[in-house]
């Protein structure tokens, strides 16, 4: 047992002030066996559910993190054990420091596309609005979303955005979605005959669905207007804006032809004279 004892207490010197002994070194490769095993759990609890190639980009990164852990669990267990590793921490925190704030950003989109491959919040085909910008989600990467916008062009968004701004999915729920135009007609206008033309315009529209059917709302008495809604259903959202647009010719050329006007804003302005004695 005492020789077992001189054994273990055998210490290795590294300069004047850093001494290691065997029995720190036992206890550093039993920290660093079970490090190892409960990041091997961990990566494996991440990509069960990841598709073979996400699994590959969260391999790659992670084998990074993995060394970097490594690091800080060897100098944690070597001051935790009472080798003198003030020198190296020193050195080590100001390193750390410098290369954390340099990949801050780079870290928080690999974090977040983790999250987004993980929950499943947007998919591939997904129609999604962040910062008022809308695309059709084209590949999901762990530091990028790529998608291209209505007008085709291509945007890249940082993963990150999707922790600090509010995201609109389009299609979660579905690929079909409700949109509506609004339009203001004269008082005395015959309200019955405005929600005749907005419903025909909406029906005879093809790109609209004919379940739900199309509503008109009579949504205000407006200061120089009565304001009407159409609401209606369309199958593919990313092309609202179009049949939305072509909505509107149509209504304006009824509007027209049955004589119904459409105001714009008036004031009336009075005009008095005082007279100075």
């Amino acid at each position: 047992m005492d020789k077992i004892n001189e054994i273990l207490n055998k210490s290795i010197h590294f300069g004047t002030k850093i001494e290691i002994s065997v029995k720190h070194i036992l206890v550093l490769c039993i920290v660093l066996i079970l490090a190892n095993l409960l990041l091997k759990l961990f990566q494996r609890f991440i990509t069960r559910k990841l598709h073979n190639e996400s699994k590959l980009k969260f391999k790659t990164v992670f084998s990074y993190a993995r060394w970097f852990t490594y690091v800080v669990i060897v100098l944690v267990t070597l001051n935790a054990v009472g080798v003198n590793v003030t020198g190296i921490f020193a050195a080590s925190a100001a390193l750390l420091i410098g290369i954390g704030l340099a990949l801050q950003t780079l870290f928080q989109d690999i974090i977040s596309g983790i999250f987004i491959l993980v929950d499943q919040s947007v998919h591939v085909g997904d129609i999604i609005e962040i910062e008022g910008k809308v695309g059709r989600v084209e590949e999901i990467k762990l530091r990028t979303t790529r998608a291209v916008t209505i007008d085709n062009k291509v945007l890249i968004i940082p993963n990150h955005l999707y922790l600090t701004n509010s995201l609109y999915n389009w299609t979660q729920n579905g690929v079909t979605t409700r949109e509506s135009i609004t339009v203001g007609v004269a008082y005395g206008s015959d309200v019955a005959l405005v929600k005749k033309i907005l419903i025909q315009v909406a029906e005879n529209h093809k790109e609209v669905l004919k379940i739900p059917e199309p509503t008109v709302l009579f949504t205000n008495f407006g200061d120089s207007s009565l304001d009407f809604k159409l609401v209606v259903t369309v199958e593919d959202s990313f092309k609202a804006f179009l049949i939305l647009s072509d909505l509107r010719f149509e209504v304006d050329r009824l509007f027209r032809e049955h004589k119904i006007t459409i105001p714009f804003p008036q004031r009336d302005v009075h005009i008095y004279n005082s007279k100075i004695e």
